[in-house]
């Protein structure tokens, strides 16, 4: 299978390190390419065996599958300045945030498309990424994609298309909001008197050891809340207060409001 990466930025390399590093693909099998000339030297000490080209250097483009990973803002003037043919017998697998389908396949005149989100954590393998496809991809080319997508942590296909504009504002944006809630933790910590690394080190192993519990328990999340939260102590406190400034409501509209970002990057 060969595989060419329009977009060698970190989540075009996340995602090709994966495939090289469990053997999905061969190095001299993958094409990285890069709109930014300046990168090419940095890509190709990272990737010896694979081909690195920028943009405007492509005539022609021989890949089974063509992963598009350009920012969603810069895909309309990526598409409409393609210098290569998109060859019918390949297969596109978009990991553009909000880009449709639809307008993938108008934009690029072809049909068969795949369309992911991932996540930063796909750097370290453990990313979750939501995907769908477009009618005409067969069976065996989605375990295809799927194989390859579960390189990079976990997959799970969706039946309906517009769900992946809420994987989106919940998996794909998903990881800022914890380390935005660790950022307010670990500052709290040092305000009173908590020495910075210290406070990360205490909030840092909290969340993992919060994480394992969640994962290794069959109670939901109101009754391990519970379980931390005894009457008239500490946690009930802090928990008040996060009540009283409607912390939870305010999580919430924040997540709708990238879920309602990523609908308009299609626009």
């Amino acid at each position: 299978m060969k595989i060419a990466v329009l977009g060698a930025g970190n989540m075009g390399i996340s995602f090709s390190k994966s495939f090289l590093k469990y053997e999905l693909i061969k190095p001299q099998n993958l094409h990285l390419i890069t709109r930014n000339q300046q990168k090419k030297a940095k890509i190709l000490d990272e990737f010896p065996g694979s081909q690195i080209s920028s943009f405007g250097e492509i005539k022609e483009l021989d890949a089974d599958l063509i992963i598009v990973a350009v920012k969603p803002q810069d895909f309309s003037f990526v598409a409409e300045n393609l210098p290569f043919k998109i060859s019918e017998n390949s297969l596109v697998l978009s990991i553009m945030a909000g880009i449709s389908i639809e307008k993938i396949q108008k934009a690029l005149h072809h049909q068969f498309v795949v369309r992911s989100m991932p996540n930063s954590p796909t750097l370290l393998g453990m990313g979750i990424t939501g995907y769908t496809a477009a009618e005409g991809i067969s069976f065996n080319q989605l375990i295809q994609i799927e194989r390859l997508l579960n390189s990079t942590g976990r997959s799970v296909y969706l039946q309906d298309e517009n769900l992946l504009d809420g994987v989106t504002a919940l998996s794909g944006s998903g990881p800022a909001y914890f380390y935005y809630i660790i950022d307010a933790m670990i500052k709290a910590g040092v305000e009173m008197g908590i020495e910075e690394n210290l406070s990360k080190l205490f909030v840092k192993q909290t969340m993992l050891g919060a994480y394992h519990l969640i994962n290794n328990s069959d109670k939901s999340l109101e009754e391990l809340i519970k379980d931390v939260a005894s009457k008239g102590g500490t946690t009930e406190a802090a928990l008040k207060t996060f009540d009283e400034n409607a912390l939870k409501e305010t999580l919430k509209k924040g997540i709708l409001s990238a879920e309602n970002r990523a609908k308009e990057l299609n626009g």
